[in-house]
């Protein structure tokens, strides 16, 4: 079984940055896949960024060209560098990431949420 560990959440200023960073444990093979999503209160899950091993991001469209998404494959560890905050970044942050280990076909692991508040 694999365990997702999320940390770098915290509080920043309106046009700050701030790197969220999501560490997996377990007999890990292969991370196949990334993805970072947010739902803030009263609003919808979000799918933020996603990532697979070819390295092609995709990115929502209220973030592009401020957030980037990052797959280490060697150290089992999957970022989202976010810059130019803005206060509706404000969001429960999630990692989730589709992983193949040497003794399980490839499964889908979520991480505990993050908390990121972005003050104005």
């Amino acid at each position: 079984q694999v365990l997702l560990v999320p940390s770098g959440g915290g509080l920043v200023q309106a046009g700050g940055s701030l790197r969220l960073s999501c560490q997996a444990h377990g007999n890990i093979f292969r991370v196949n896949a990334v993805e970072w999503y947010r739902q803030a209160p009263g609003k919808r899950r979000e799918l933020v960024a996603s990532t697979g091993s070819d390295g092609l991001p995709n990115y929502a469209d209220s973030v592009k060209g401020r957030f980037t998404i990052s797959l280490d494959n060697h150290a089992n560890s999957m970022y989202l560098q976010m810059s130019s905050l803005k206060p509706e970044d404000t969001a429960v942050y999630y990692c989730a990431a589709s992983v193949q280990c040497w003794d399980a076909p490839p499964t889908d692991y979520w991480g505990q949420g993050t908390q990121v508040t972005v003050s104005s």
